[in-house]
């Protein structure tokens, strides 16, 4: 009997581990089988490299690096508000908080992982673009800088758990190697608990990355939907998310717009792809 549930145990864990990976490369080849047709009728030059979005026009133009544009600027503005924040907050629970303190403010960062994206949506459009627009004296406040703020305080959950998490495990010998040699406390954090954990917060930093650039409903309502390079954080943009989700209800399946979008959604993966790819490589070699 206990041979049996072995092997039972074994097989499902085994049977789930391929459905992973089946699911995996089910995702990668339906982007790729409908995106791949959109390049017989729109040269690759044009789709990475024109930013004329037009689908609808008569004249169609399907330019995706406005969109590409609008994408990066978002997540990265978040990125820089999320990830000092995030990392500073894992710094506080780890190093210098109580056991008290950290039991009550822990789950009140975590817990802002839990709301539903459009409430981060509502909030931006209801608050902080007016907000905004008192205070910047800006003609609209939905634009990159709303967009990057909700995204950053999104993220900041992910960012600050995976410190902190990275913090905690850094062996105790090295705290009390480094005061003993005479640290201070903040010398011992910036110069020994920091590079040592080293590996996670960038890891935090890449999996923000990744929820940031993914994000859609939040994207849709505060970043302004304006497939336009930005000249300023107060410019309107609309991210890859935004064109895929409130263009695909309106498309005829099959037609050049429907593929164009499934490129866009290829162009999105890639990015992602090769950023944990570079961090993957990147990481390894250090821990080599």
């Amino acid at each position: 009997m206990k041979s049996f549930k072995e092997i039972l145990f074994k097989s499902i864990t085994y049977l789930a581990a391929i459905f992973s990976i089946l699911a995996l490369f089910g995702i990668i080849l339906t982007l790729f089988f409908e995106g791949v047709p959109v390049f017989q009728e729109v040269s690759l030059k044009e789709f990475l490299f024109s930013s004329a979005w037009y689908p609808t026009n008569e004249h169609q133009s399907f330019g995706g690096l406005a969109l590409l544009f609008g994408s990066l600027s978002v997540t990265l503005g978040a990125l820089l508000i999320a990830a000092p924040i995030g990392l500073a907050s894992a710094v506080y629970l780890s190093e210098i908080s109580g056991n008290r303190t950290k039991e009550i403010v822990k789950p009140m960062i975590e817990l802002l992982a839990g709301i539903p994206s459009v409430v981060y949506g509502l909030f931006g459009m209801a608050f902080l673009a007016p907000f905004l627009i008192r205070t910047f004296g800006i003609d609209s406040g939905l634009n990159i800088f709303t967009a990057s703020i909700v995204l950053g305080i999104m993220i900041i959950p992910i960012i600050s758990s995976m410190s902190e998490d990275a913090l905690s495990n850094v062996p105790r010998a090295l705290r009390e190697a480094s005061y003993g040699l005479g640290a201070t406390k903040w010398e011992t954090i910036t110069r020994v608990v920091v590079p040592a954990a080293k590996t996670g917060i960038i890891g935090s930093f890449v999996l923000g990355f990744g929820r940031a650039i993914g994000e859609t409903m939040v994207v849709i309502m505060v970043a302004g939907g304006a497939a336009q390079i930005p000249s300023s954080i107060f410019d309107p943009v609309r991210p890859l998310t935004t064109s895929i989700a409130v263009e695909m209800a309106e498309t005829v399946i099959g037609s050049i717009h429907f593929h164009s979008l499934f490129a866009l959604a290829m162009m999105l993966f890639v990015i992602t792809f090769i950023t944990n790819l570079f961090t993957e490589l990147f990481l390894f070699k250090k821990v080599k």
